[in-house]
């Protein structure tokens, strides 16, 4: 009998992606979720991704199931971890290969067995389908730990901003709050902003002035890497 590819006389489990990208709004860390359309727990959230296809990659195939469920193009994501639990799928053995990313928060539209896109809190994330929640978990966890050693607000803020936004961002990340001044000192200490001639008026009473990163510091220090203590 003629063997077909990719088939074997041993069981192998199907093998999935899921990703994780998560955004800023100013005041919040988002988490992208897609609300399914079809079974198991169909009408349940769950994180982006879906069956990988034998002709593609993991990267590959996450970048298409994103695309295609969410209407996000995004050309870098990074694996942080395989979920293997036997159980874990109610449908056949399942594997899932997940990804994270940190976007500028923009426009989703559900779409392929997506019935919707939505961005949420990650302090008011709904119960997901799954075992997405110990994947977000874990994704916390790693963003958590990078950012002592990675600047990641040039990935999540927008191009112009302040002082304050930067500091919202690492509290919400890291769910603390900070000193502003001591805050500034040490993200001043290093040397990866640059002061713009640009202000604003966050409130009437309060002018503050705009910060861009220094890509080049910037860029030389994520790849040397460094260890920010607060």
């Amino acid at each position: 009998m003629e063997s077909k590819q990719y088939c074997y006389k041993y069981p192998h489990p199907a093998v999935t992606t899921d990703c994780v990208i998560f955004g800023f709004d100013g005041m919040n860390l988002k988490i992208l979720l897609i609300q399914r359309g079809i079974e198991p727990y169909k009408g349940k959230w769950a994180l982006p991704g879906g069956f990988l296809k034998p002709d593609e990659s993991a990267e590959e195939g996450a970048l298409r199931e994103l695309k295609e469920e969410t209407g996000l193009e995004y050309a870098y994501i990074e694996q942080f971890h395989t979920y293997s639990i036997p159980n874990r799928d109610p449908r056949e053995r399942v594997i899932t290969i997940a990804y994270l990313a940190l976007v500028k928060l923009q426009k989703v539209k559900g779409g392929d067995d997506a019935v919707n896109a939505q961005w949420f809190s990650v302090n008011e994330v709904p119960q997901l389908a799954f075992d997405h929640d110990v994947i977000l978990r874990d994704a916390l966890s790693r963003l958590r730990e990078r950012i002592h050693f990675h600047p990641i607000g040039y990935d999540l803020l927008p191009d112009k901003f302040t002082l304050k936004e930067l500091q919202t961002l690492y509290e919400s990340v890291l769910g603390v709050h900070f000193d502003r001044r001591n805050f500034a000192k040490k993200m001043l200490h290093l040397d990866i902003l640059t002061q713009l001639d640009e202000t604003i008026w966050p409130t009437p009473k309060r002018e503050a002035f705009l910060f861009q990163f220094n890509l080049e510091k910037y860029r030389e220090l994520k790849q040397r890497g460094f260890r920010l203590e607060f």
